[in-house]
């Protein structure tokens, strides 16, 4: 069984320092939700409200439509991972996992039998007694998932848990864990700072900053339509035109920069005379030989990048900074070698709009 988790207008206070500000938001069961943000956004910090190791300075958390201020991690429906694991190295994996079982009272023989279960579930049967220094560091990952579930939270809390892992164990893991919930409907709240772990295994993500709480949306939409000049730079490459709304009208803005004036989507919902940022994907960007491309700029190539199935270019567009293009390695990509001129194109259905907060 999941539950749903409401924050309520949530200010956690540390001294002067604010970490969480009026951060109101419902997490709902059986969903996979993902906090992001860099290191000292807040994120960790309301990890640690919803499982009970703190309490809000102000708001309320409720777990299933329940006040949980004063009710300690030991008494509320969730379970914590930790980043380091917490595994007891002289005892063997059933008993890890069984471990909280045990200090519930439940009988040895229940124990391991349902630590046999769960070891079925991670994918990892007949390890019951092995070390956990005989395990790799995906299969510690699964052991500590699985001590988790032992006691059946209706919660599941997991602070950075793949941190440590190697950039092809992550990604594996990445889907282990997505479907691992899936199975289980568990609701799962994640936090991390790698934005391709929370785009790839979220229902919805909550992007902070200054413990703030920038948006919540599902992956596709922080990426196609951030709402804040944070979320369109965290959340994916982007490239960023600084300057002033022209004209606004039926959705869209027209922007006038110093690299030339543009058309897109007015997200902010800007009017004429207002500071604007445009904001255009890497892979939105197409080099315009001559076709029906409604924004274009003409720039000097500083450098080339191949990357196997992509090639990175980078132009040097006067007034703006660097603009990176990611072309498809289809055997048709033009050779623009360091110092020729290229001219780039975008859709204004491909560029976003947003008020110019003048956060650098």
């Amino acid at each position: 069984m999941s539950q749903n988790v409401e924050l309520d207008r949530v200010v956690m206070r540390f001294g002067a320092v604010t970490a969480v500000r009026e951060v109101s938001l419902e997490v709902r069961g059986g969903e996979f939700f993902s906090f992001l943000g860099p290191s000292g956004c807040g994120k960790t910090t309301l990890l640690r409200l919803i499982g009970g190791f703190i309490d809000p300075t102000e708001g309320e958390i409720r777990i299933g439509g329940r006040d949980m201020r004063g009710i300690g991690p030991n008494r509320r429906p969730t379970a914590m991972i930790f980043q380091n694991l917490a595994l007891f190295p002289l005892m063997p994996v059933w008993e890890n996992i069984a471990f909280g079982l045990e200090v519930r009272g439940v009988p040895k023989s229940e124990r391991r039998r349902r630590a046999e279960e769960l070891l079925e579930l991670i994918a990892l049967p007949g390890y019951a007694d092995k070390q956990v220094a005989e395990l790799s560091g995906g299969q510690r990952q699964r052991v500590a998932i699985a001590r988790a579930l032992a006691v059946e939270p209706q919660v599941l809390l997991l602070d950075e848990p793949l941190s440590a892992l190697d950039l092809k164990l992550r990604q594996h893991m990445r889907a282990e864990l997505r479907a691992l919930q899936k199975r289980t409907g568990v609701t799962f709240i994640y936090i991390t700072h790698d934005q391709g772990e929370a785009l790839a295994m979220s229902d919805r993500v909550g992007v902070m900053s200054q413990g703030v709480l920038q948006q919540v949306g599902r992956p596709e939409e922080l990426y196609d339509t951030p709402l804040t000049p944070f979320v369109a730079s965290f959340v994916g490459e982007n490239n960023r035109f600084a300057g002033r709304v022209r004209e606004a009208a039926n959705g869209h803005a027209t922007i006038e920069t110093e690299a030339g004036i543009f058309r897109g989507r007015n997200v902010g919902r800007l009017s004429a005379g207002e500071r604007a940022l445009l904001f255009v994907r890497p892979e939105r960007l197409q080099v315009a030989n001559g076709g029906a491309v409604e924004n274009r700029l003409t720039a000097p190539v500083s450098h080339r990048t191949f990357e196997g199935a992509f090639i990175y270019l980078v132009a040097d567009v006067p007034g703006s900074r660097p603009v990176t293009v990611q072309l498809a390695n289809t055997g048709a990509v033009p050779v623009s070698e360091p110092g020729g001129e290229i001219t780039l194109g975008f859709a204004a259905e491909d560029a976003v709009i947003l008020a110019d907060q003048g956060e650098g």
